[in-house]
């Protein structure tokens, strides 16, 4: 199994030892990107990556390392501390620069097969919303099964982690794996991805940006081809 991990931020904190842990215990080969160390670019808005080509844009060559990573794995753990009830600026602009891949606009086949974990940690509270800052991407990029572990721990730092909590993740992560390892490689997108897929396929049939409209039709997804049943 391969896993790319991309991290909300640059230091070792709670939310890298949780995602690290079930990383761990997924196995396979595992590929680490931190933010913004490895990336830290924010989106200029040019529109290039909509109306041109994504490989034109200001950012591509930085960013290709995590595009390259996250289009080989088979799962994908995004994992951000909440700041502000949200996910890390980081996290954010990185995510940015993926909005071209949305289904309405031009997804990559390979996520309609893949699995995704959201992982966040907060002091306090925050945690939903963090969550749906990331897990909203990894859905409209067409994600088969995203998964989503957020958790209060009242501590600043891993070390300040009580015994009872450390115990309720080790579990979460060990429950986690085990669906994620049974899900690899047979897994299909949910009903509401499939529903979302087909209304972009009869938009993108007569669709307003000729980049979008050329990219369905290069895949048959104009018509009968679906990307979680067509190997390329």
């Amino acid at each position: 199994m391969r896993v790319v991990a991309i991290y909300g931020q640059s230091h070792k904190g709670s939310t890298y030892h949780i995602a690290h842990e079930l990383a761990n215990k997924l196995g396979g080969n595992l590929t680490e990107f931190f933010l913004p160390k490895d990336f830290g670019e924010f989106c200029v808005g040019c529109n290039t990556c909509f109306n041109d080509s994504e490989k034109l844009c200001p950012h591509y060559q930085r960013l290709a390392p995590l595009t390259k990573a996250m289009d080989e794995a088979d799962v994908i753990i995004l994992a951000s501390p909440v700041y502000v009830y949200h996910a890390s600026g980081a996290m954010k602009a990185f995510l940015d620069h993926y909005g071209y891949r949305w289904m309405v606009h031009s997804p990559d086949e390979s996520m309609f097969r893949k699995q995704a974990v959201c992982i966040c940690t907060a002091a306090g509270a925050g945690m939903r919303s963090a969550l749906k800052d990331m897990a909203d991407s990894l859905f409209f990029w067409g994600v088969a099964r995203v998964y989503k572990y957020g958790i209060g721990i009242a501590a600043t730092d891993w070390q300040g982690v009580s015994e009872k909590k450390r115990t309720a993740i080790d579990r979460k992560t060990t429950a986690l794996a085990a669906k994620i390892s049974r899900g690899n490689g047979t897994v299909q997108p949910r009903l509401k991805t499939k529903v979302v897929f087909f209304a972009m396929h009869l938009l993108q049939r007569n669709g307003f940006n000729p980049r979008d409209v050329e990219h369905w039709k290069q895949r048959g997804w104009t018509e009968n081809v679906r990307p979680w049943k067509h190997r390329p």
